[in-house]
């Protein structure tokens, strides 16, 4: 997390470096502090991460916690590693029975699914005025885009490029969240997902390992913001510790099988970032990796987590993950799986009960020893202490302030923002938008046209499904103004067995017959996409494609307005359609974000952070694959014995980064600064970019890198930079960036972390794609 560590240190053989085989692809070692070299000589190396200030060691604190724990019982102990729910989610602000008693009994200390500045004050005093030592609760719940004024779904967040409008997300979370008496998000999810038929890509930042952590590090940020202590902020958790976004044939809680070189150069660095930025917990994940569950893996939660990164914050398992280790087949019963998880590194069982009930007994018979489960304690108490719940826990239960915080203006507001520079405008043939204020009459179709469940997605925590969301159509007609009639039918069903049924085809093609514009609101339902929602197809589903073939067969112009969570295969409607813009789950304000940009009071700059396949069949597909031996470039057209499908181009349907824009930009050759750089030194690259085009608008300049030759093969491209850059019609920028031998790190081939000399080609472009752009040559010279 961050936190400067007490006795953290790093096994001096796992950063230790050998000569690599191939004599050209040396790694080439930075010099080392000479107090690092001292420490390297003795085995060690101690670690001292990044930190926000309200994270640094508090003697105080040390002291209180001391004497706190040398009072505490067995009992309350565990039941400081308890997290237990509240049955909210069914019944509303309601605790079953035993879990009141098992409060007042010192035997739970956290709680999730509760939350109202009421119901959390009520809770509290049930720990707060009938335990023994008066230890507070803390509060958890899943705040993932938005609390009562909903975001995009965290995939479109992340379209935006923007770190500032993400952290303002996470910010304004924060702000809600805390004011209804919740202390603790289960956000991010920082999980790389490169497979579209896993419905949880919808809540990550997609493919990029780049981009992927830089939203990490903005919405930790914005979520514990400078200060834990505030009120107005809250403990983030930066999850699933890890490879959760691998899962074979892309099906939820599915097997994991990758290598310890992906999980370091792919898996790790969004959690790394995350740490670095301060998070105050980790989330551990439903899936093993090399065979162990991730809840009872020593080296991901205690070599890893701890020593090698420095670590300080409390891990949190996923829900019940403990308990599954015995489905796993690791554990042969509950008491050895809550042995495994604290061994492992866990601090605390999310719902499972498992250290509840069997720890007491793992500690009697010597399998566990107090002195692990008073570490785990004092990590659960200290993040108490920095919320500051010790000195007032009744400091987050304020229903003034509650009152006063919810839906603020400015908060609709910020989520009307995000959501426009969430979309991606996808296909925009003949300039079919901005809508031109010519049009009379608009026909809107389709069944997320007027949907309000299905504008904020899933995982909406808090957000009103049935009242507060600003459809599709309330957006146009807000927008469209006098003399423009908008007129809805919804057509089409996404429900998957209405595929073959034709019911309100008749109302929408009468509508669309009578209109000068088309616009089709078409995707996958909210509940499609998200936990325990993989698909096997990423077509339309139910009878929507039909029903755009049907308009598009009218011959006026089509709009499809997409959304969805995750790629989907819009392969027809991209060869047949007039424009494709894709909104996400644009969230509480979308209905209006939605109308700004179709009338073009706002020009979508949204680029894709995850490749969008022909079909299915592609998948997993994205841009940083490695090349193979036989790669389709080095064949004649047609070749058979190349890496290639018989039916469907390598090629996908749109690159990661991709995204238009209602004008045009033009970019220049980059220059270099110079033609190579060797150990300590730096290169920059730079390209001017120019809008050519007659409307303002903001370009997201995108700086991918190729490592020719390596220890180890290396990608054909990757993101290391970019820089979203306003401009008016006529006007340039120049963007720069800089890049240093370490930006080009990478697990070589003895495992050691490090950059290696060798020849690479750059790219400054619009997207990702060797031929996005001429790439410029440089050398990293020993």
């Amino acid at each position: 997390m961050g936190f400067a560590a007490r006795t953290t240190t790093i096994v001096a053989a796992l950063l230790a470096t050998t000569a690599c085989a191939t004599a050209q692809s040396a790694p080439v070692e930075r010099a080392a502090p000479a107090a690092a070299q001292a420490a390297a000589s003795t085995g060690t190396v101690p670690i001292q991460p990044a930190q926000p200030a309200w994270a640094a060691r508090d003697a105080e604190m040390d002291r209180f916690l001391d004497e706190l724990i040398g009072k505490m019982t067995l009992e309350e102990k565990v039941g400081q590693l308890t997290l237990l729910t509240s049955d909210w989610e069914s019944t509303g602000p309601t605790m079953r029975d035993s879990y009141q008693e098992d409060i007042r009994a010192g035997k739970v200390g956290n709680i999730f699914n509760a939350y109202t500045a009421g119901y959390t004050r009520d809770l509290q005093k049930l720990a707060v005025e009938n335990t023994r030592l008066k230890i507070p609760l803390m509060f958890g719940y899943d705040v993932i885009h938005g609390h009562r004024t909903i975001f995009p779904i965290s995939l479109g967040e992340a379209a935006s490029w923007d770190m500032e409008a993400v952290e303002k997300s996470a910010r304004v979370s924060a702000q809600e969240a805390s004011a209804e008496g919740i202390h603790w998000t289960f956000s991010p999810m920082v999980d790389i997902a490169r497979d579209a038929r896993w419905g949880r890509i919808s809540e990550g930042a997609g493919e990029d390992v780049y981009l992927g952590s830089r939203v990490a590090k903005a919405r930790v940020e914005g979520y514990q913001g400078d200060d834990l202590a505030a009120t107005d902020t809250v403990l983030a958790t930066v999850k699933h510790f890890v490879g959760y976004g691998a899962a074979q044939a892309g099906r939820d809680y599915h097997t994991v099988d990758i290598s310890e070189r992906t999980l370091r150069d792919v898996y790790l660095p969004p959690f790394k970032a995350a740490i670095d930025a301060g998070v105050g917990s980790i989330m551990t994940a439903f899936n093993e990796y090399d065979g162990v569950p991730a809840s009872g893996s020593k080296y991901l939660l205690t070599d890893v987590l701890r020593d090698q990164w420095g670590f300080d914050g409390f891990v949190v398992t996923d829900y019940t993950s403990i308990n599954e280790m015995v489905a796993h087949g690791y554990a042969k019963d509950l008491e050895q799986a809550g042995e495994q998880a604290l061994d492992a590194g866990v601090d605390m069982d999310l719902q499972g009960a498992v250290f509840l009930e069997h720890l007491g007994d793992s500690i009697a018979k010597g399998r566990v020893t107090m002195d692990q489960v008073d570490t785990a304690t004092r990590r659960v108490l200290e993040m108490k202490y920095r919320l500051g719940l010790f000195e007032d826990p009744y400091r987050y239960a304020d229903e003034a302030r509650q009152e006063a915080t919810l839906y603020k203006p400015e908060f609709l507001e910020a989520a009307r923002d995000v959501a426009r520079k969430s979309m991606v405008l996808l296909k925009n043939e003949g300039d079919t938008l901005p809508i031109v204020a010519g049009a009379q009459s608009i026909a809107l179709i389709g069944p997320l046209a007027d949907s309000k469940p299905d504008m904020i997605g899933s995982w909406a925590a808090a957000g009103d499904r049935q009242t507060r969301p600003v459809t599709v159509l309330e957006g146009l007609k807000a927008r469209a103004g006098r003399g423009v009639r908008v007129e809805y039918a919804k057509g089409a069903s996404y429900e998957f067995a209405d595929a073959s049924k034709t019911d309100g085809f008749a109302e929408a093609l009468e509508v669309a017959n009578r209109s000068d514009v088309i616009v089709a609101v078409m995707g996958e339902k909210w509940d499609m996409t998200g936990e325990a929602a993989s698909r096997t197809s990423l077509d339309l589903p139910g009878n929507q494609q039909a029903l755009l073939e049907r308009l598009v067969a009218t011959g006026k112009p089509v709009v499809l307005v997409m959304m969805s969570g995750r790629p989907n295969s819009i392969i027809w409607a991209e060869e047949n359609v007039s424009a494709i813009l894709h909104a996400w789950y644009p969230g509480t304000q979308g209905g209006h974000a939605v109308a700004d940009v179709l009338f073009g009071d706002y020009n979508p700059s949204g680029k894709l952070p995850v490749t969008f396949p022909v079909n299915v069949g592609q998948a997993p597909i994205y841009y940083d694959m490695k090349n193979t031996g036989r790669p389709i470039e080095l064949g004649a057209p047609g070749a058979k014995y190349v890496s290639r499908y018989l039916n469907t181009p390598n090629a996908p349907l749109y690159r990661f980064g991709y995204g238009l824009s209602y004008t045009d930009f033009a970019y220049s050759p980059v220059s270099l600064s110079a033609p190579s750089m060797g150990a300590g030194g730096s290169i920059t690259a730079s390209a001017t970019i120019t809008n050519t085009g007659k409307r303002a608008g903001a370009e997201v300049a995108q700086l991918y890198v190729r490592d020719l030759v390596g220890s180890v093969t290396r990608p054909v491209q990757e993101l290391k930079g970019f820089e979203k850059v306003m401009l008016q019609p006529g006007e340039s920028r120049t963007v720069t960036f800089t890049l240093r031998p370490e930006d080009l790190a990478f697990t070589r081939q003895d495992m050691s972390h490090g950059w290696e000399p060798g020849e690479f080609r750059l790219w400054i472009a619009p997207s990702s794609g060797a031929d996005a752009s001429t790439p410029v040559t440089f050398t990293i010279t020993e």
